[in-house]
């Protein structure tokens, strides 16, 4: 029972996070993208910004959807923490304010929080 409540919650955080990338947070997580990673994916800021708010949010509705595949969107899930990584890393480091991370300590402490996440999302997703 537990592990289906951590299951709906992070389907949820992850469903409004992706609707914050395409709508209200736009502009500040297009600000924490680094530039090397317009670089690595030849592209532009926005376009990341959009491309991970729709997975995002799609990873959250399929963690509900698809009952049957929640072991493998889980480890989705999980990766998706992990590869956002170096660009909280970066937004960190680069000292930039977006709404909710206006501090270097709150930037930093997200830090820790992202093994949380990956942990979180693994575990909720386990037989």
């Amino acid at each position: 029972m537990l592990r289906t409540g951590a299951r709906g919650a992070l389907a949820v955080v992850l469903t409004a996070a992706g609707v914050a990338h395409l709508t209200v947070l736009r502009r500040g997580f297009r600000i924490a993208v680094p530039d090397w990673a317009t670089r690595l994916f030849r592209t532009d800021k926005d376009t990341i910004v959009v491309v991970s708010g729709v997975v995002e949010a799609g990873l959250g509705v399929a963690l509900v959807a698809l009952p049957r595949e929640r072991r493998r969107v889980g480890l989705a899930i999980a990766a998706l923490f992990v590869a956002v990584f170096p660009g909280n890393i970066h937004h960190w480091r680069s000292g930039r304010d977006v709404p909710g991370m206006d501090s270097d300590t709150k930037r930093f402490v997200r830090l820790f929080f992202q093994p949380v996440l990956v942990a979180w999302a693994v575990w909720s997703t386990r037989r």
